[in-house]
């Protein structure tokens, strides 16, 4: 996996978590849905790039 996925399955994760977070504390629940996917979205994409490295090697 290479630094910038790394950066950026983190980032994905991130940004959900802050949308979660948000989507709570102003009782906004599609916000709140939209940061749980985010950090689906990352752990997917984090979960396939191991794959990917398992191959290589």
């Amino acid at each position: 996996m290479s630094t910038g996925d790394k950066i950026e399955n983190v980032g994905d994760k991130l940004k959900g978590k802050v949308k979660e977070t948000a989507g709570k504390a102003v009782g906004n629940e599609r916000l709140e849905a939209e940061g749980k996917a985010d950090q689906v979205k990352g752990d997917v994409r984090q979960a396939g790039e191991h794959v990917k490295d398992a191959f290589k090697h």
